[in-house]
């Protein structure tokens, strides 16, 4: 597999003196204030705390960001939100299963901070106990900050380091309606075959190296204003290995009805074992999909549905010229 490319042929804009990261491109966008906001968060349990929101032009990034790990104690949970593509979801959360060194973070950060810092639909942080202490990054780059109330000076001083002033706003309110109208989200990776990793290649990377696991119950099916769904269509893509040359992979792709995330990986991995020269190695994709955006293969199938089943199993092996990339629509 080919390394993480960034587009060549994408032209940094700008709102004033406002650099913003390639994957975004303004419509009707105003200039935000550089600077940061500062809030006091009163908990009913947890200690009390300050969130600061930090608003820096592009280039100022990286650099701030580093001071602002240093306020991270010495064991992390990575947390990362980006675009989903299920159906009934907007944004896939994940957390570290365990905590795990912040070397180890920083480590996996430094690698792949270039395509963070650009893509629009994604963000990244990490948040540790001991000090409690949150940073994460947004998809528009914005900065959060969360520590607690006798770290406020800490922080002030790393911003004012930066030059960064307190505002009464740095960016305006924005009502979610009008996103689209103020901004265009464009991918960032160079995808141009497929050698080419692409923005689903760094999430399975970044789920393995920080041992990243999607915040929805397993037990339950929901949307995200918590609906119960019942039994939805899903499509799963799974990582498989010859059985006996662990040098040669394959994709299994498999299209199901199911009632939860349990009941998925069980089917799916039921139906790895039918496979005896293939060896189950890890889920690469999990999605829920609307019955309309179902395969044609699955024209057929009767729109309600009331228990599990497998409807369609396909492999993607070695050599094929099909691509992994299934057709269906991008994170957004």
């Amino acid at each position: 597999m080919n390394p993480f490319r960034l587009r060549s042929d994408l032209t940094r804009q700008h709102v004033g003196d406002f650099a913003l990261p390639l994957g975004l491109v303004p419509r009707e966008l105003p200039a935000p204030g550089q600077g940061y906001t500062l809030d006091y968060v009163a908990e009913e349990e947890d200690q009390d705390a300050y969130r600061f929101h930090v608003v820096v032009s592009h280039e100022k990034l990286s650099p701030l960001i580093a001071d602002l790990f240093a306020l991270l104690g010495d064991h992390v949970d990575a947390v990362l939100e980006i675009g989903a593509r299920d159906a009934y979801r907007s944004t896939d959360v994940y957390y570290s299963r365990e905590p795990l060194p912040k070397s180890r973070f920083e480590e996996v950060w430094r690698e792949v901070e270039p395509i963070l810092l650009e893509d629009g639909i994604v963000g990244a942080g990490a948040v540790s106990v001991d000090p409690d202490v949150e940073i994460f990054i947004d998809e528009w780059k914005g900065i959060f900050v969360i520590v607690p109330v006798e770290m406020r000076a800490r922080v002030t001083a790393i911003l004012g380091r930066h030059g960064l002033p307190e505002r009464p706003e740095c960016w305006p309110e924005f009502d979610d309606a009008r996103l689209d109208r103020l901004v265009e989200v464009r991918p960032v990776l160079a995808v141009d075959d497929e050698f080419d990793p692409d923005i689903d290649e760094l999430l399975y990377q970044l789920r393995e190296a920080w041992d990243l696991e999607l915040d929805v119950d397993p037990e339950r099916n929901v949307d995200e204003s918590g609906r119960e769904l019942g039994y939805t269509l899903w499509h799963v893509l799974s990582v498989l290995e010859r059985a006996d040359d662990p040098r040669v992979g394959a994709y299994m792709s498999i299209w199901l009805t199911a009632a939860n995330v349990d009941q998925v990986e069980h089917l799916v991995e039921q139906e790895a074992g039918r496979h005896p020269q293939w060896r189950f190695i890890d889920f690469y994709a999990i999605d829920r999909v609307a019955f309309d955006e179902r395969p044609d293969a699955l024209a057929g199938l009767p729109p309600r549905r009331n228990r599990t089943a497998i409807h369609l199993v396909e492999f993607d092996l070695p050599g094929e010229q099909e691509k992994r990339r299934d057709g269906r629509s991008s994170r957004t």
